[in-house]
């Protein structure tokens, strides 16, 4: 590999774009550290997932840039995003990020406000006298 790889990770309205290159593990997003960034632990493992699952938490240096969304929505679609760039940097690394459900994109998303209604769905109370 001579230089950085570059993936998009999607999750809800999140998008990151996701650099990856060789280096000594140090990931960063939105130029903060990633445990300063999301502070909540199961949020830091969601980013850490595919670098432990291809044993290459010490190997790579990771940046993102994160935009749109909540902090879940971009924490899922940081871990997308580096899984993809992952496989950029070496093919056969895909099976085992495959195998942990690592490059499905969850294409689930708030669905939208009818008119006539409260909310997407609820409805105003009904009455019939």
């Amino acid at each position: 590999m001579e230089k950085q790889k570059i993936a998009v990770g999607r999750r809800k309205e999140a998008v990151t774009r996701v650099f990856i290159s060789r280096g000594n593990g140090k990931i960063t997003i939105n130029d903060k550290d990633y445990k300063e960034y999301f502070t909540l632990a199961y949020l830091q493992n969601q980013v850490e997932v595919p670098l432990k699952t291809v044993e290459g938490s010490d190997k790579f240096d990771v940046k993102i840039n994160a935009t749109g969304g909540g902090v879940k929505g971009q924490a899922e679609a940081a871990k997308l995003g580096i899984a993809r760039a992952l496989i950029e940097i070496d093919p056969e690394f895909r099976p085992a990020l495959k195998a942990a459900g690592l490059l499905t994109r969850n294409a689930k998303s708030v669905e939208r406000k009818k008119f006539g209604h409260k909310k997407a769905r609820r409805s105003f109370q009904f009455s019939k006298r």
